[in-house]
């Protein structure tokens, strides 16, 4: 299928483009210049993940459902701030223990990943973490 180039972007054969264009090409470019430059992709998405709180995996809400592990907002509060400082340090996953219960958390995504309580943390052997914090 031949889709047609409307007016204002044709360019004649062996011509300049139309003069209404090639003056609004020219002054966008004016606008960009000396202004600042606009951030990376990258940084726009860590301040958007590091404004957001803490979610959980589907495995990590049916570990809490079946143990009876229910946060309170302080304790949310706790854990966002446990898995910014384990982010500050360039942790990728995390061992965060707060008072009786432990998770295990993807910093990057800001995600947990599984949660323990108390009476099973004994049993248990936390792998693939680089890093613990303590609440």
């Amino acid at each position: 299928m031949v889709e047609k180039i409307p007016p204002e972007f044709q360019v004649p054969v062996g011509g300049a483009a139309p003069a209404g264009r090639v003056e609004r090409v020219r002054n966008e470019s004016r606008r960009g210049a000396g202004t600042a430059t606009a951030p990376s992709f990258g940084e726009v998405l860590r301040r958007e993940i590091e404004g957001q709180g803490v979610r959980f995996s589907g495995h990590a809400q049916m570990r809490m459902r079946t143990r009876n592990i229910s946060l309170s907002e302080a304790d949310m509060a706790k854990l966002a701030q446990a898995v910014d400082r384990a982010s500050a340090k360039g942790a990728r996953e995390s061992l965060i223990l707060m008072d009786n219960l432990a998770l295990v958390v993807s910093v990057r995504n800001r995600t947990v990943i599984t949660a323990v309580d108390g009476e099973h943390i004994r049993e248990n052997v936390f792998t693939n973490i680089d890093s613990a914090v303590i609440v």
